[in-house]
């Protein structure tokens, strides 16, 4: 079982939202691309025919897609993540964060967990992983891809459920 810092907590309305994809996705969704296969598919050769490949591509995706939503849906964890410790950032917090002065907010978690317009960083983004378990007030630092070590002041953590 994953430990509670690896967990993909989801509100009722997201698992809800999630589910009605998953469902549009298995249902008519892939019936449509099967049509499509089908009919590319009786064109005849199919070495040159763009729009049976390109059906395939997409078939690929939505069963990847598939795949993610039903993983997802049957490892979170529905409702509000526990209380963590007063002051410190956990996962499932809108987190206002100081980088070079200036002041930037996102949500620590899944990006599937969001509503509305909030930029989403996940817990094991080089940002995300920095500011995991930091308290309010603290500075930590993490490592940019360009190789840049980049100063982190947390501001503000707040319950996003």
């Amino acid at each position: 079982m994953a430990t509670e810092e690896t967990q993909t907590w989801l509100t009722q309305e997201a698992a809800d939202r999630l589910a009605a994809e998953l469902a549009d996705l298995e249902g008519p969704r892939r019936a449509d691309i099967i049509a499509k296969i089908e009919a590319a598919r009786a064109e005849g050769d199919l070495k040159e025919n763009g729009g049976y490949h390109a059906a395939r591509e997409e078939q690929g995706k939505m069963e990847g897609r598939i795949r993610q939503l039903k993983h997802m849906l049957e490892h979170a964890h529905i409702g509000t993540p526990p209380a963590g410790e007063s002051g410190v950032v956990g996962l499932g917090m809108l987190v206002t964060v100081d980088i070079a002065g200036d002041e930037i907010k996102f949500l620590l978690g899944s990006r599937e967990i969001a509503s509305g317009d909030v930029d989403v960083y996940s817990e094991k983004s080089p940002l995300g992983a920095a500011v995991l378990g930091a308290k309010i007030g603290e500075t930590v630092t993490y490592t940019a891809p360009n190789g840049k070590v980049i100063k982190v002041g947390v501001l503000e953590a707040r319950n996003f459920f």
